[in-house]
């Protein structure tokens, strides 16, 4: 377990990680404290489960990655797989990055969602953040992810010349 040597809250324990050195997401998930653990691995089901067809679930950045195949996309702009959408446990809160900004009427579509849940809303240009699962709209993060396959995203990112 990684401690960065300090107390980050009395609820989250004392693990919270910014940035993970695991091989495998198993092993990311031992790295998690018991707080943690089982909201991640709730938000990697959701994922699983509303996934299309054409995605890789890695370990890439430090996070729990689902991402289009270099054997699918062929050469990218970084030399990289398209990361479609990630998992992350973050100091402060839980992060899911999400690949709706490439795509403005679907970016309009996930706030408007979130929105009607009457759950805040606390999102950067591809993260969503929050302190717990129970403050995420987890019926509109479960639309964002089966939204599209892995060649449609790949499309819009080629649409969008980001490919």
């Amino acid at each position: 377990m990684v401690d960065y040597g300090k107390d980050v809250g009395k609820s989250w324990g004392r693990l919270v990680l910014m940035q993970s050195a695991a091989g495998s997401v198993k092993d990311y998930l031992l790295e998690l404290d018991g707080i943690r653990r089982p909201q991640i691995k709730k938000l990697i089901k959701l994922v699983r489960d509303n996934l299309k067809p054409g995605f890789e679930e890695n370990m890439r950045w430090g996070m729990i990655s689902y991402e289009v195949p270099m054997e699918l996309s062929g050469a990218t702009y970084n030399n990289q797989p398209l990361n479609y959408a990630a998992i992350a446990s973050q100091k402060q809160y839980i992060s899911i990055y999400l690949s709706i900004y490439a795509e403005p009427d679907a970016y309009k579509e996930f706030t408007k969602r979130w929105a009607r849940s009457g759950k805040k809303l606390n999102m950067g240009k591809s993260c969503v953040r929050f302190k717990s699962i129970d403050e995420a709209d987890l019926e509109t993060l479960a639309w964002a992810i089966r939204r599209l396959s892995a060649k449609q995203y790949l499309s819009v990112v080629r649409s969008n010349g980001k490919a």
